[in-house]
């Protein structure tokens, strides 16, 4: 299956704790921090949920 890497850009401080705990459900949650996943609908829902905090690295 493919795989995509997420790069936090955006700090959780201030968010709402339904966007802290999409973060930590990615693997991230301090800045500048790189995840590399599987690409499934479940990993593009949460990036869609929070496109001011995570970024998509090639």
């Amino acid at each position: 299956m493919a795989k995509i890497k997420l790069k936090q850009i955006g700090s959780p401080i201030r968010r709402p704790e339904s966007q802290k705990k999409i973060l930590i459900g990615l693997g991230l949650g301090k800045m500048n921090r790189v995840v590399e996943l599987e690409d499934t609908a479940e990993v593009r829902g949460a990036i869609a949920k929070l496109p001011h905090m995570v970024a998509v690295v090639d």
